[in-house]
């Protein structure tokens, strides 16, 4: 079932969405070579603590996992995607990470995702992340009233495959709202005029999740959590809570600087 959110309900969303983009600002901050993803973990809680927010992460087991999420960020490094669970594992000079957060603040759930390279980046990572947020923004540019999720897949899609990158299939964005996953889903590829119409009032997470290597196919770790790249090549992932207005798409996880 799709709900469509009020006026105050979108407010309300936006003040989740911004202790969100804190946490991301906060993270990214403090990332350096030496600093562990436990550490970054930490960084995350703290703000969602201070902001009176807890975390849809946290304790979160969906059909297909395992065990509980154990973490409020999914911390992926390198040839990891996305739902990597932070460990102890320190940073290195070059690292490629993504970080996943979420916020649930007065009963309304924000959901953002950054990728970034700690120290010395190469090139071709400079490259993956910034298309991952090229996609993002088209994806968000589509979403407008009188467009369908296939606009918003199919913008995504578009400039991923025209940079040559591979995109996981099965997994994409989705609606959210008073919980961090309801309908509809948001693939990352698609074909315009297709799927459930935008309405004023819908709110989507946004998330293109990119393979540098080209391929689309993943590998899953024994954590039950963790997909990584099949070919070993390196990912990046962004992402963006999104609101459907008659004024146009409203951000509501715009990241403020730390």
């Amino acid at each position: 079932m799709v709900e469509l959110k009020t006026e105050a309900s979108i407010d309300a969303m936006y003040a989740a969405g911004q202790v969100v983009g804190q946490a991301l600002s906060a993270v990214r901050k403090a990332a350096d070579v030496g600093v562990s993803l436990l550490e970054l973990d930490e960084v995350a809680r703290e703000v969602l603590r201070a902001a009176g927010a807890t975390s849809p992460f946290l304790g979160y087991r969906p059909s297909f996992a395992p065990t509980p999420f154990p973490a409020v960020i999914c911390a992926s490094v390198n040839d990891a995607i996305v739902h990597g669970i932070p460990t102890g594992y320190r940073l290195r000079d070059g690292d490629l990470v993504s970080i996943d957060c979420g916020a649930l603040l007065d009963g309304w759930a924000g959901d953002s995702a950054i990728s970034f390279v700690v120290g010395r980046a190469r090139p071709e990572d400079v490259r993956l992340v910034d298309t991952a947020e090229l996609a993002l923004a088209a994806g968000i540019a589509a979403a407008v009233v009188g467009n369908r999720i296939g606009d918003i897949a199919h913008a995504v899609g578009r400039v991923c495959r025209t940079a040559g990158y591979g995109v996981p299939q099965d997994f994409g964005g989705h609606g959210i709202g008073r919980r961090m996953h309801e309908d509809p889903g948001v693939p990352n590829e698609g074909r315009p005029g297709r799927g459930f119409p935008l309405r004023p009032g819908l709110v989507l997470a946004i998330e293109p999740m990119l393979i540098g290597g080209g391929r689309d196919d993943y590998d899953e770790d024994p954590d039950g959590w963790t997909l990584r790249t099949s070919d070993g090549s390196r990912a990046a992932h962004a992402e963006h809570t999104v609101a459907i207005t008659e004024q146009g798409p409203r951000i509501l996880t715009a990241r403020v600087p730390a």
